[in-house]
C-alpha cells in the first residue's frame, strides 16, 4: 500500500483526522436526510424530446413537503439534449425509516498520495451506467490518478464533477460489505499540482444505493481495486426492514 499521508502539517497540526471523519460522518447524515438529499428522491421524469418541463408547474397541488427541480443529460441515441424533473419529499418512506450508513473504522492506512497529471482539454472516456438501458455516458477525464497499492500500480480515472474529482471505483468488498455497484470518492487537490490525495475513509455509497431514482456510473476496469478497500462507507441501514430500492 502508498504511504499513508501525513497529519503533522501545519495546516493540520490541531486537527484529530478521526474527529474530522466523524464530522464528515454526521454532515453525511444531513445531508442524505435533507429535503432534497438522496434519500428523498421519489420520481425522475423526462420530458418528450423537445419540450422543456416548469418545475413550478409541476409542484403546484403537491404537499409542502415535496420540492420540484430541473435536470437534463444527452440522449443516448441521437445524442440530443433531454429535459427532466425530480421529485423529492422530505416526508418519503426511505427517510423516515433511514436509521444510519455502516461504516469501516477510521484507518489512516487508507489515506494516500497519488501523483496527478493533467490531460491538456481533458479526455473523454465511456462509463457504463446502472439504469440506463446497459448503454454508457462518454464523461470527461481531466488528468490521470497514478498510485500503487499493496505492491500494484494503477492508473485512475476520476471525471470532473462540476470542478471536482470524483473517483468511481470497485473493490472485492462490493456486493458483500458494501454497495455491489462500486463507490464513490472526492480526490482532493493539494497545492502542489502534481498530488492528490485519496482518503478512502470519506468513500461513500453512490445516490443509486439510496434511491432506485437515480442513474449512476459503474466502475471503469481501471479503476477496479485488486484488495478489499476496508474504508469508508459500507450500506445504508433502514428500520423495519425497509428496502432502500423505492
Amino acid at each position: 500500500m502508498s504511504t499513508p499521508v501525513s497529519h503533522s502539517s501545519p495546516d493540520r497540526a490541531s486537527v484529530d483526522p478521526a474527529e474530522a471523519w466523524e464530522a464528515w460522518r454526521a454532515e453525511r447524515h444531513r445531508a442524505l436526510t435533507s429535503p432534497t438529499g438522496n434519500l428523498a428522491l421519489v420520481e425522475t421524469r423526462w420530458a418528450p424530446a423537445g419540450e422543456v418541463p416548469d418545475a413550478a408547474d409541476a409542484g403546484a397541488d403537491r404537499p409542502d413537503t415535496v420540492t420540484v427541480t430541473t435536470l437534463r443529460r444527452t440522449e443516448l441515441v441521437r445524442g440530443e439534449l433531454e429535459h427532466g424533473l425530480r421529485f423529492w419529499d422530505a416526508d418519503a418512506p426511505a427517510v423516515r425509516h433511514f436509521d444510519r450508513v455502516d461504516a469501516f473504522p477510521y484507518d489512516p492506512a487508507w489515506v494516500l498520495e497519488a501523483s496527478y497529471t493533467p490531460v491538456p482539454g481533458a479526455r473523454r472516456i465511456a462509463f457504463e451506467h446502472i439504469r440506463d438501458n446497459g448503454g454508457s455516458r462518454d464523461l470527461a477525464v481531466p488528468g490521470d490518478i497514478t498510485l500503487t497499492v499493496d505492491g500494484r500500480a494503477y492508473t485512475l480515472s476520476a471525471f470532473d464533477d462540476d470542478g471536482t474529482l470524483l473517483l468511481v471505483f470497485g473493490d472485492p468488498t462490493n456486493g458483500d460489505s458494501t454497495y455491489g455497484a462500486g463507490r464513490f470518492l472526492f480526490v482532493r487537490r493539494t497545492d502542489d499540482e502534481s498530488r492528490v490525495v485519496l482518503d478512502f475513509n470519506q468513500a461513500f455509497a453512490p445516490p443509486c444505493g439510496f434511491s432506485d431514482q437515480y442513474n449512476c456510473p459503474m466502475p471503469p476496469r481501471q479503476n477496479r481495486f485488486h484488495l478489499p478497500v476496508e474504508a469508508g462507507e459500507k450500506l445504508p441501514v433502514f428500520r423495519d426492514g425497509f428496502d432502500a430500492q423505492h
